[in-house]
């Protein structure tokens, strides 16, 4: 149980990190300098958590095994960070923005499971989804 617990745990952690730090981006920093910052010290961070991870492994083979999808994750990532930056420079609260964005997510990844990946969607889930929509005409109004 604790191997499904755990990585939602991190997720949640970072997440509220993330939308805290966004959030508290200056206003007066262009919005992709203060992403390079951001990038730099991830890519450190990740080359340092590599080596203490790989059990010897070769950083440049692992590189090698990389495919569309890593390259696709990076500008999603800049996508992601950059809409944020602009939802709270906006004037969203951050209460709302992140409610309204991952409840949007949800619902748009349900028809992506469903479409893309024949996901099984059942009642309840096209029901939850209806009741998301509802929620979120509820907080927009």
């Amino acid at each position: 149980m604790w191997n499904m617990i755990w990585p939602v745990l991190v997720v949640v952690g970072a997440n509220t990190i993330y939308n805290i730090s966004t959030k508290s981006t200056p206003t007066d920093i262009n919005a992709f300098a203060s992403l390079a910052v951001s990038y730099l010290i991830a890519a450190v961070s990740s080359v340092v958590l590599f080596f203490l991870t790989s059990d010897g492994k070769s950083l440049v083979t692992e590189l090698a095994k990389t495919n569309w999808s890593t390259y696709a994750l990076g500008i999603a990532i800049i996508g992601l960070e950059f809409g944020y930056i602009c939802i709270y420079r906006a004037g969203w609260k951050i209460s709302v923005a992140s409610l309204v964005s991952n409840i949007s997510l949800a619902c748009v990844l349900l028809l992506v499971g469903l479409f893309v990946y024949k996901e099984v969607i059942t009642l309840k889930q096209f029901i939850g989804m209806g009741i998301c929509a509802l929620g979120l005409m509820l907080i927009a109004k």
